[in-house]
């Protein structure tokens, strides 16, 4: 019993330390390229966006092939939360403790990743100015976290995880533009993004709104995909994409 504790102890420390990785990078694809397009672009915020999102396209996907062997890549509490709530009750996917543990991770990468794309480019303001919430911005929000729950799930329940990296780059590059609020759609990196005072930046007194938004986004996602394939939780264990992971204990 005590090698398979120290098995299982072992196993989600190194999830932990990709979840803190990719969601760090995450963020830091998201910022840096911000910033890098608000410095080669300074008069056109279309341009910006174009700059930014195609870097965060694919960036996110491949990121979700480097970590996702090792702890399924979720890089958002949402997921992980979905993750957990579709899993229960045939004891597949993570446990309370796990998504508590992923969260922290994720905050923390998140917040890491801003400073990380603020010190490479020599950015010194910390805290965003950038205020983004207006009732578009935040119908914004849910829109695109629930899709992004369904769109995942769906791609576990039907067998097409391989798929997962191209695929949810692809929407994240979508809801950039189709969604007012460019698709923040993940409580973590929402909070990363308030460290820096560019334009991918998002202030203090916006962030909670945000993070409501996603959490309601996330109940949406779940009604929709149970609605579509009710015995989506069967398949927890491979979200986003397929990974080891320990017997419950």
């Amino acid at each position: 019993m005590k090698g398979q504790d120290v098995e299982v102890t072992s196993s989600l420390a190194r999830r932990l330390l990709a979840e803190f990785l990719g969601t760090g990078l995450l963020v830091a694809v998201v910022v840096g390229s911000g910033i890098a397009a608000q410095q080669l672009s300074p008069d056109d915020t279309g341009i910006q966006l174009l700059e930014n999102s195609t870097a965060t396209v694919f960036g996110l996907a491949t990121l979700i092939l480097l970590f996702g062997p090792v702890s399924g890549a979720h890089f958002n509490p949402v997921v992980s939360l979905a993750d957990w709530f579709l899993g229960r009750r045939s004891e597949h996917g993570l446990t309370l403790p796990d998504v508590a543990a992923y969260t922290l991770a994720q905050v923390t990468g998140g917040i890491a990743g801003a400073v990380l794309a603020n010190v490479m480019f020599d950015v010194h303001t910390a805290i965003s100015t950038k205020h983004r919430v207006t009732s578009g911005h935040l119908v914004a929000e849910i829109v695109a976290t629930a899709v992004l729950v369904a769109l995942i799930f769906a791609l576990v329940r039907s067998d097409r995880g391989a798929f997962a990296a191209p695929a949810v780059g692809a929407y994240i590059g979508a809801a950039y533009w189709f969604t007012s609020s460019t698709s923040f759609a993940n409580p973590a990196v929402t909070i990363g993004r308030i460290f820096s005072d560019t334009f991918a930046g998002i202030a203090p007194a916006s962030a909670p709104a945000f993070i409501a938004m996603q959490l309601i986004g996330l109940v949406v996602g779940l009604g929709l995909i149970l609605a579509l394939y009710p015995d989506a939780g069967t398949k927890a264990d491979d979200v986003v994409v397929p990974h080891p992971v320990p017997d419950r204990i």
